[in-house]
C-alpha cells in the first residue's frame, strides 16, 4: 500500500483539516478572523470563537460562541473580571454542523431566547459521519467525497 493511499484514509486528518476550515467560515459569517478561534480535538472536539461584540443587557460580558460535536453551537457570555462562561442559548435546530451562516442569524437573534437545554446531536468520536460534511481544504480533498459549499 502506498502513501497517497493511507493518507486518503486518515479520518481524523481530513476531520481536523475540514473542522479548521468550517470554524474559519464561520468566525467569518459573525464577523471576526480566525486568530479569534481556537479548537481542541480530545473528545468530544470542540471549538471557540471570540467575539467583537457584547449583549445590550450584559455590555461588561465578552460573547463567544463555543460548539462541540455532541451539543453543536451555544453563545456564551464571559465575565470581564474572569471567571466561568454562562451559556446564553444553544442553537438548537437539527444539525451539529448547520451553515455558517445560521450561525450568524442564531448570533444576531440572540436577544430572542434559544433553547435552555443543550441539545444532543450525536455521541463524540466516529468522526467519519462528519468528514464528509466539513469543507475540502488542499489538493487532497481530491481523496474524499465532496463536501457542502458553504
Amino acid at each position: 500500500m502506498n502513501t497517497l493511499s493511507d493518507f486518503g484514509r486518515d479520518v481524523e486528518y481530513h476531520f481536523a483539516r475540514g473542522l479548521r476550515a468550517y470554524l474559519a467560515r464561520v468566525a467569518h459569517a459573525a464577523g471576526v478572523g480566525f486568530e479569534s478561534c481556537s479548537l481542541d480535538f480530545g473528545l468530544p472536539s470542540s471549538a471557540y470563537v471570540a467575539l467583537d461584540r457584547t449583549r445590550r443587557d450584559r455590555p461588561d460580558e465578552d460573547l463567544a460562541l463555543v460548539w462541540d460535536e455532541v451539543h453543536g453551537w451555544a453563545a456564551v457570555a464571559e465575565p470581564a473580571c474572569g471567571g466561568a462562561a454562562e451559556v446564553l442559548a444553544y442553537l438548537g435546530g437539527n444539525d451539529v454542523l448547520p451553515s455558517p451562516s445560521v450561525v450568524a442569524r442564531f448570533l444576531d437573534a440572540l436577544d430572542d431566547a434559544g433553547p435552555e437545554c443543550p441539545p444532543v446531536f450525536r455521541t463524540a468520536g466516529h468522526h467519519e459521519d462528519l468528514v464528509g460534511r466539513l469543507p475540502v481544504t488542499g489538493p487532497e480533498g481530491l481523496l474524499r467525497p465532496s463536501s457542502p459549499a458553504w
